[in-house]
């Protein structure tokens, strides 16, 4: 049985092939389909399809290399974080969003990468002006998608060393 929670891998390369309107719209409905805390759902997203901007990224995020090749971006963004409108779990709920957005693009055989911005504050400013996202709203996370250009088997990391019983 194919699991895509554990086929889902890190993909950096991907193919010229285009991202269907459809499938953005499956990746986004997965992200949104998250659990967040008190149901607040405190996520706002951005699609970058503009090859400009995709080249841009880079400029604002030290390990974005590959974005100048993808078909496209999504920016997973907490959503009023600044003005205290959303509770403290809103980056807990945003990684929740962003998890489910990658093992979707896995779902639908495309590859994608989460490339972290927040807490870091130079990817956070660089990543607000470049797509002129409100101050009151945190660019938490950019996930690259495409179709990919390479293949990895799935990793199994389970490692029973890491799981305590009962008590620590």
């Amino acid at each position: 049985m194919h699991d895509p929670v554990l086929a889902r891998r890190s993909i950096r390369a991907y193919t010229d092939e285009p991202v269907t309107d459809e499938q953005v719209e499956r990746l986004l409905r997965a992200a949104m389909a998250a659990p967040s805390a008190g149901n607040q759902q405190p996520w706002a997203f951005v699609v970058v399809r503009d090859r400009a901007t995709l080249e841009a990224v880079p400029s604002v995020h030290p390990y974005a290399r590959m974005i100048a090749h993808a078909p496209l971006a999504i920016v997973v963004c907490g959503a009023g974080v600044e003005s205290g409108r959303w509770p403290r779990f809103w980056d807990q709920d945003c990684a929740a969003a962003v998890e489910n957005l990658l093992i979707e693009a896995q779902a639908l055989g495309l590859g994608a990468v989460w490339l972290g911005v927040h807490p870091l504050e130079e990817r956070v400013t660089g990543v607000r002006k470049l797509l002129g996202i409100p101050d009151d709203v945190t660019p938490f996370a950019i996930v690259p998608v495409g179709c990919p250009a390479e293949t990895k088997p799935p990793s199994d990391r389970y490692d029973p060393e890491r799981v305590h019983r009962e008590r620590w």
